[in-house]
């Protein structure tokens, strides 16, 4: 049952966003807290797994018409819709208690977040390739979300890594939405912004990755108050962004599958780059 819960959570993809939050986290910290720490990363996990597991008790019969994820607990029957919803719930209420003893804000922008992405996001899928944008949303906050934990203020430095995030996620569910378009289709989803895998919509994927790199390299400018960078981490991130922008144009030019495969990878090694440089950069540079 442990295993099928997990499963539920998506807990790798739980994780990777808990990387985003902790990283806010130490790129804000004057000083460490190790209460706070893991308040954020068991509060964090639960609101985001429970998030997911919302999402796949509302599309569990969606799911189970494509490949990607006809394999889930909900389609293969190991756990009940019912039993999946009161985990989820009691998930969900866990994580927001343990944000806001770290502060409200933290539990606010994560309520927010979870919201968003169930009863916005979600239900969106079908009906609009504009769930992309309001899915952007939720999937932007956790990066900001620990810049909110560590300072209880909400102003410029973690709006930058909202934006930062926010962008980078075009290019990035973009490229999946290509590689599985047809699975997708299937199920009746509208993932990409044209409809189908277009010159428009590889346009689009390029356009989101430059605003991408630019919004990144804010911190180097001087205008993002106390989140700045030197211009060592700041050739480093360009250096990056110019090739996750060669992977897009790759796409735009070629058409295919394979180079959407590499844009994912190269999106994915992008972002866990450029939190790693802001961290270091905060203790080293």
């Amino acid at each position: 049952m442990v295993n099928t819960i997990l499963e539920l959570t998506k807990y790798r993809l739980s994780l990777s966003v808990l990387f985003s939050s902790i990283a806010g986290y130490l790129i804000a910290i004057d000083y460490f807290s190790v209460e706070t720490f893991f308040l954020l990363l068991i509060g964090g996990f639960f609101l985001v797994g429970a998030s997911n597991g919302f999402n796949q008790i509302i599309e569990r019969e969606r799911d189970a018409i494509m490949d990607r994820t006809k394999n889930r607990p909900l389609p293969l029957g190991k756990i009940s819709p019912r039993l999946a919803f009161i985990v989820c719930l009691v998930m969900i209420l866990l994580g927001i208690v343990l944000l806001y003893l770290i502060n409200f804000r933290t539990a606010f922008f994560g309520l927010i977040s979870a919201l968003i992405y169930i009863s916005i996001y979600t239900p969106l899928k079908t009906k609009t390739p504009l769930c992309v944008f309001f899915g952007a949303i939720p999937g932007a906050i956790p990066f900001m979300l620990g810049w909110v934990a560590a300072t209880n203020k909400f102003g410029i430095e973690p709006g930058v890594l909202f934006m930062i995030q926010f962008f980078w996620q075009f290019p990035h569910f973009w490229s999946i939405g290509w590689l599985s378009d047809d699975d997708y289709k299937k199920a009746g989803f509208k993932m990409l912004p044209t409809g189908k895998k277009d010159k428009s919509t590889a346009f689009q994927i390029v356009f989101y990755t430059i605003w991408t790199i630019l919004v990144s390299l804010i911190p180097m400018s001087g205008y993002s108050g106390a989140f700045t960078i030197s211009y060592i981490s700041g050739l480093l991130i360009f250096l990056s962004g110019l090739f996750m922008l060669s992977r897009s144009i790759n796409l735009m030019s070629y058409m295919n599958n394979l180079h959407a495969a590499r844009l994912k990878y190269a999106s994915i090694f992008y972002l866990t780059f450029i939190q790693i440089i802001f961290v270091l950069d905060k203790f080293i540079m």
